[in-house]
């Protein structure tokens, strides 16, 4: 696929990024994706990093481990309506089909030129906001929290 200069512009500057602060990452080229395991006070995380060239976008995902069961589901959607609230920029978005629970943040570059400290911005909340939920998440789908202590974890 052809990508347009600003987005293939974009996508280096992030690869660069990442080379500069010692990450250890994957990229796939052909895709404008980059994915990396960040390790912070609990679970690893899974997190990938996608150059939407078509829309002038960079959106970061972090999918949380494991799946919600079925029959929590509807329940869990609380929990993650709890853990958005308040939320300046970026919200967990659930699958109600399967269960899944990822964190997704994005921003726009067609007006503007991306930097360093706007990389820097978008990753630090991805990677705050997933280490600060993805243990609470794990432990609500484990059964090892209920509902209700998960959203009194959540304000705190």
């Amino acid at each position: 696929m052809a990508y347009s200069e600003k987005g293939l512009k974009v996508y280096q500057m992030i690869k660069d990024h990442l080379n500069g602060g010692k990450f250890h990452f994957e990229a796939h080229d052909d895709d404008l994706v980059i994915t990396l395991t960040v390790h912070g006070e609990d679970l690893p995380q899974l997190t990938i990093i996608r150059v939407m060239d078509d829309r002038d976008v960079i959106q970061v995902l972090s999918p949380i481990p494991g799946n919600i069961p079925e029959e929590k589901r509807a329940e869990a959607a609380v929990a993650v309506a709890a853990a958005n609230m308040g939320m300046i920029n970026g919200s967990f978005d659930f699958d109600l089909k399967d269960g899944e629970i990822r964190f997704r943040v994005a921003q726009s570059y067609a007006d503007i030129e991306p930097s360093e400290e706007l990389l820097k911005y978008i990753l630090g909340i991805a990677f705050y906001t997933t280490d600060k939920f993805n243990d609470k998440f794990f432990m609500y789908q484990k059964g090892m929290l209920s509902l209700e202590e998960f959203i009194k974890k959540a304000d705190e």
